[in-house]
């Protein structure tokens, strides 16, 4: 299993929300394009990025999420208020790995498909779950399609992931996240990845044996130093089976 450490960018500043809370951001003291040169150094192949100024609908800090794509030296996921063709081709160009659709693939399916078709593995998306339903805009309004549906209506079509997030979870609770995101990832065939479920070392363990997670993103946990990017890639590595020795 995949190992996406994360970088959450608001007012150019590293943060992490409490289930989405745009003005509840813990904020961490730290260079966001150094951090990210870290996790390169310790092993990771890819990170995952979210500049939350986008997502509230803003410009967003384009300058900043820009020099860590450029100079992180792995592959960037790039999420944050992807409302048009033109700001997906655009961050394509710049550089970025993938791209994390969430709004858009509700309200416009037939878009965010045919860049799948244009960009394959490129195209990540993004399903947001709260009480059962799919939230859209930033995690502000629900919308009527569930979130089985809405990953059966992109079945086939060859994104990168889909990237599950259980906005509910709680960092003291988290077997019912796990069971959230392990039912929605037996309804799909495209791979999953898990997000807002990484709280200890524990949770990849169980995460790497559920049926079609292919990864984790992991961002709180590892600036309040729960553990390390190199203790979480050791243990989300296949575990190697014994085989009996040949006479």
């Amino acid at each position: 299993m995949m190992i996406l450490p994360t970088i959450e960018i608001q007012n150019g500043r590293c943060v992490s929300l409490p289930r989405g809370r745009l003005d509840e951001a813990d904020i961490w003291h730290v260079d966001p394009v150094e951090k990210a040169r870290e996790f390169a150094a310790a092993g990771a192949e890819w990170m995952h990025l979210t500049d939350f100024d986008a997502v509230s609908g803003h410009n967003g800090d384009r300058k900043l999420a820009l020099e860590i794509i450029r100079h992180a030296g792995i592959p960037v996921q790039l999420a944050g208020g992807f409302r048009t063709r033109e700001q997906i081709e655009h961050w394509i160009e710049q550089g970025a790995g993938r791209i994390v659709i969430g709004t858009m693939g509700t309200r416009d399916p037939a878009m965010v498909k045919e860049m799948a078709k244009r960009h394959p593995d490129q195209i990540v998306l993004s399903v947001d779950v709260f009480g059962g339903k799919v939230m859209v805009e930033g995690w502000t309004k629900a919308c009527a399609i569930t979130p089985e549906a809405l990953i059966e209506a992109f079945e086939g079509v060859p994104l990168a992931a889909i990237l599950i997030t259980d906005i509910d979870s709680d960092v003291d609770a988290t077997e019912g996240s796990l069971g959230v995101i392990s039912h929605l990832a037996g309804t799909s065939r495209t791979p999953v990845i898990a997000s807002g479920l990484v709280q200890q070392l524990d949770d990849i363990s169980r995460l790497k044996y559920v049926h079609n997670i292919a990864g984790a993103l992991v961002g709180r946990a590892l600036f309040n130093k729960s553990f390390s990017l190199e203790e979480a890639l050791h243990v989300a590595r296949p575990e190697h089976e014994e085989t009996a020795a040949f006479i």
